[in-house]
């Protein structure tokens, strides 16, 4: 699609009522995104704009996007640089999230949320545990909440849903344990993390991978 015929979707999805605009893996795209948020503006957009993103980024595109984005929605999948390396090929996967989150924190330092509890502005770092990786989910929290404390959201999700072509890795071909789950989510209580959100009852479902048809576009 055109950058022009992007920024009309955005206006669109605003008349139809949507919360924020949801810019979903959107790295390699960015200096187009910007040009169409540009022309959005101009015809009316008022929503908040999602940056949600696997966490991999150079801090350039970040400090590119501080004008336009409000809420900052990353993920933060590895401390291990021997894990990062054996199921994303990044063994630098940490330095990179690590100074992303530092870089929308530094933008977005104070979550703001309106009267219906919808973020408005702020960070929330989403972090989905691996079976069998407990240790290194619990480095991960470890780290959030003693670096940036309740300048971010921490999200601990247990939605982990192995597919077929997770067979070729059978240590995490496997749904999370309750209790593993579990054990994460106290130890993070146990830190202090009081800025978090957790995940109940069976989210390990092929029935919550979206349905990317392309309505709308």
């Amino acid at each position: 699609i055109t950058i022009e015929r992007l920024s009309d979707i955005f206006i669109e999805l605003q008349n139809k009522g949507a919360n924020n605009i949801n810019l979903v893996t959107p790295s390699h795209y960015v200096p187009q995104i910007i040009a169409a948020l540009d022309k959005a503006k101009n015809k009316g957009l008022l929503l908040p704009i999602v940056y949600n993103t696997s966490g991999y980024e150079k801090v350039e595109t970040i400090k590119a996007l501080e004008s336009y984005v409000d809420i900052y929605l990353p993920d933060f999948k590895y401390f291990n640089s021997d894990i990062g390396k054996r199921y994303s090929n990044c063994p630098d996967y940490f330095s990179y999230a690590s100074a992303t989150v530092e870089e929308m924190v530094r933008q977005k330092p104070n979550p703001v949320f309106d009267e219906r509890g919808m973020m408005k502005k702020g960070v929330i770092v989403r972090h989905l545990m691996l079976p069998g990786y407990l240790e290194d989910s619990k480095s991960i929290i470890k780290y959030l909440y003693k670096t940036f404390n309740n300048y971010i959201y921490i999200s601990v999700m247990n939605q982990y849903t192995p597919l077929k072509n997770v067979s070729a890795y059978p240590e995490i071909n496997r749904k999370i344990a309750e209790n593993e789950y579990d054990e994460l989510v106290d130890y993070a209580i146990s830190l202090g993390v009081e800025n978090g959100f957790i995940q109940e009852g069976e989210t390990a479902s092929e029935s919550f991978i979206p349905d990317f048809s392309n309505e709308g576009v």
